[in-house]
């Protein structure tokens, strides 16, 4: 028995070692990165906006949400629908794109970075840094105080900031897709082998468990 239980802890120890080691090296980097940081939540400017729903005096069909927000000297209305989203000058009628220019200029508004150029996104992209925003989208190129590039990403409606991607976030999700084993997408966490290799890490866990109590009643005895 006492065999079996170390040959088992020994041929599966090596076979996820590398894995282990992956796990290992991606928790320390994010315990030692603020998440916040990552997001760049630090180039963002913050500012405070209290608008009414009242000034929205007009029917939206099958709307389950309304919002309002400021694009640069506009009010505008955000609905989402079960068409999707949809959004509205204070007059109920649909808006334009905004523009290259007003792009770089809510970017510059709202943070503290120098935009540069803007790229208008229409494809999604497996492992993108935009995934799971809402195309088309802006990208906006732009530089910091230390003069490294970092990514702004616009909704190309309302003009909102929706991520900023610098290479520490770049960084933080090459780890994460260690972390989860999804090398491509970077965002299934329920995938199979990941829980494959979570089994196997916990069936080598308790060998080596029983393996280490077992060594200590024999020096006992």
């Amino acid at each position: 028995m006492r065999l079996t239980v170390r040959n088992t802890h020994k041929y599966l120890s090596f076979f996820i070692s590398l894995q282990l080691l992956l796990w290992t090296i991606s928790g320390i980097y994010f315990a030692f990165n603020k998440i916040e940081n990552v997001r760049g939540e630090q180039y963002r400017i913050k500012s405070l906006s209290n608008y009414s729903l009242k000034k929205v005096d007009f029917d939206i069909p099958d709307a389950t949400s309304v919002d309002i927000k400021k694009r640069l000297d506009e009010t505008i209305i955000v609905a989402s629908t079960k068409m999707g989203m949809q959004y509205f000058d204070e007059q109920g009628s649909p808006i334009q794109k905004i523009s290259d220019i007003e792009a770089k200029q809510i970017v510059k508004n709202n943070t503290l970075l120098k935009p540069i150029a803007v790229k208008e996104i229409n494809s999604p992209k497996k492992g993108s840094e935009y995934r799971g925003r809402q195309l088309p989208i802006y990208n906006v190129t732009t530089r910091n105080a230390n003069d490294k590039e970092i990514n702004v990403y616009l909704n190309v409606f309302s003009g909102e900031i929706v991520a900023i991607r610098s290479a520490q976030w770049r960084i933080w999700d090459l780890m994460w897709g260690f972390h989860i084993m999804d090398w491509q997408e970077r965002d299934n966490i329920d995938n199979l082998l990941l829980k494959i290799f979570s089994i196997l890490a916990l069936i080598s866990s308790i060998s080596g468990i029983l393996l280490f109590f077992k060594i200590d009643l024999r020096k006992k005895t």
